[in-house]
């Protein structure tokens, strides 16, 4: 199984190897020992030779596998000197009469210290332009796809209209072609539109690549005074704002015939159907658990990832290892929703009133001003904008229902309850997205029954569409949502539970496209969390008769949506 005896309730600490004390801090690199700071300064030195050993903070262990020459590197204002220090108030290197004339009460520090702390910095930016790649990879695909479609659907328009034409008598004939030239005079704009903000993620994307070339070039650089001359300005330079484009473009009308006559030849109507998109996925790894569902999943920067099951009361983060998840803590907690705070700590629905905060750093649980009494959380979600969405409801079956949305100081800025009729919205919020147009969407299903929906909640408090799935995937089996998750791209995938579809809205809540997860031999998928970079963890669930402990979490490349 993946989850090993010895890491099951969480990962044994590494201790001082002189003294067991758990706060390691030093490594001697001629030992290979770790150490404490006490045992560094006492017991350390009792070794023989130990005052010519090499003790590195155990932070950049392993930070650079050669080692670099620090020791002349030519001051650029004083000739015959040599930089000794690096003046963090001046972002500058200094030698001995920098320091005396200039520097004297400045933050000095060691060169190689100054170094380490520019290349983490470095690796930072270079990750930022990572992900800025694959969020204008996404917006070029996505661009390509609507260019595809409007090609595509332009020759069907002019075909439609030709062949009405050779059905007109001639002397509609010169109608017939004004309304071809409108409709390319049409797709003429419409390209033209497309290709403008194409050619803006294309020369982003080659500025992209140029910036990550030259930070790439940097970071592998021997020469360190180059090094000091360049890196304030990649570091200036590596921020690249994904530009933005247009969420949605005209459409070619579409060409509605009549009758032979002038005002009724045929005339061309706005087209807003959506544009169906062409989704495409590919299994990267596959992870098998010990726990009888995933039933919530959420990726982190630092590739570890935080799953739930509440069925065994577990909370666990854990990090994919080769073929394993290797664990690295545990909770036993009964968890209905979670999500990540701006600190990185979690955000957790234990179906109580108040929201609890688990911090990642010490694992304590301790309340929050997140609070829907006299309902209990049912689900909790964060939006781009930091505000934080909770669905609440009452312990007695048919009490009340609402999905509140909260500022950082827990006021309630919106309460969605009653629609326009004074009816109530909700039986169970079950699952919470949001766009980043500001609406939200509800996964609105009861545990128990056969049946659900999405309701897309407008900022001005109305309900502005309803989704109750497919006429032809549901027409046999009702529509079940169970979990619903926001795509890079801004449109939304809502998990079908008792076809395992994956049913792919726009952001009002409009189907663009669906996908069935067992064409890839994905079963019971139940859950969805994407990374930073737009790659998809899929969490999976058990069959209800099933009492085994072996769901599977599948990590993939869903292209297109």
């Amino acid at each position: 199984m993946a989850f090993s005896q010895s890491v099951r309730k969480s990962q044994v600490p590494v201790k001082c190897n002189l003294c067991e004390n758990e706060t390691i801090k030093w490594k001697c690199e001629d030992c290979g020992l770790l150490l404490c700071t006490n045992c560094r300064d006492t017991k350390h030195l009792k070794i023989k030779n130990a005052q010519n050993h090499k003790i590195v903070d155990i932070k950049q262990v392993g930070v650079h596998s050669e080692e670099v020459d620090f020791t002349n590197i030519r001051c650029k204002d004083h000739s015959g000197q040599s930089c000794c220090l690096f003046c963090n108030n001046c972002d500058s290197l200094v030698c001995p009469i920098c320091i005396a004339k200039i520097h004297k009460k400045h933050d000095l520090i060691e060169i190689s210290e100054a170094f380490n702390t520019k290349i983490e910095s470095l690796k930072k930016g270079q990750s930022k332009i990572q992900t800025n790649r694959t969020k204008l990879a996404t917006n070029k695909l996505f661009l390509e796809q609507c260019k595809s479609h409007e090609n595509e659907k332009y020759t069907k328009v002019i075909q439609k209209i030709q062949n009405h034409g050779k059905s007109l008598k001639k002397a509609v004939d010169k109608y017939i072609e004004e309304l071809k030239n409108e409709v390319s005079e049409n797709r003429k704009a419409i390209t033209h539109s497309i290709d403008i903000d194409l050619d803006v993620i294309l020369r982003s994307m080659k500025e992209t690549e140029d910036r990550n070339n030259d930070t790439e070039d940097l970071i592998k650089a021997s020469d360190m005074a180059k090094f000091f001359r360049e890196v304030s300005r990649i570091e200036k330079s590596i921020e690249i704002l994904v530009p933005k484009t247009q969420s949605s473009y005209n459409s070619i009308p579409k060409f509605v015939p009549g009758e032979i006559t002038q005002a009724i030849v045929g005339v061309l109507q706005s087209d807003d159907t959506p544009v169906e998109l062409t989704v495409t996925l590919n299994i990267i790894s596959e992870y098998q658990t010990e726990l009888s569902a995933v039933l919530d999943i959420i990726p982190c920067p630092d590739k570890s990832i935080w799953i739930n099951c509440g069925l065994d009361r577990k909370l666990m983060k854990v990090k994919p290892e080769g073929n394993n998840l290797k664990t690295i803590s545990t909770f036993n907690l009964g968890v209905y929703g979670m999500a990540v705070l701006p600190s990185n700590d979690i955000l957790l629905s234990l179906r109580k009133p108040r929201l609890q905060q688990l911090s990642v750093t010490t694992g304590k649980l301790t309340d929050t001003v997140y609070d829907v009494a006299p309902l209990c959380s049912s689900d909790v979600h964060i939006t781009s904008g930091n505000k934080v969405v909770v669905g609440g409801l009452n312990s007695k079956k048919r009490g009340r229902v609402a999905v509140f949305v909260m500022n950082k100081n827990g006021d309630h800025e919106t309460v969605y309850e009653h629609d326009k009729h004074n009816q109530s919205i909700f039986n169970y919020p079950n699952s919470i997205t949001s766009t980043s147009n500001g609406n939200i969407h509800v996964v609105d299903c009861e545990p128990g029954s056969d049946r659900g929906r999405v309701v897309v909640l407008g900022q001005g408090g109305d309900v502005i569409n309803t989704y109750t799935g497919h006429t032809e995937i549901n027409k046999n089996i009702p529509f079940k949502p169970i979990r619903i998750v926001t795509t890079p791209r801004d449109n939304v995938i809502v998990v079908d539970l008792e076809t395992d579809v994956f049913h792919i809205l726009n952001n009002v809540g409009e189907l663009l496209t669906h996908f069935n997860a067992k064409d890839n031999a994905i079963i019971l998928p139940f859950t969805l969390g994407f990374t930073s970079t737009g790659q998809l963890y899929i969490g999976c669930t058990r069959y209800g008769s099933s009492t085994a402990k072996e769901a599977k979490i599948y990590q993939v490349t869903l292209s297109g949506c």
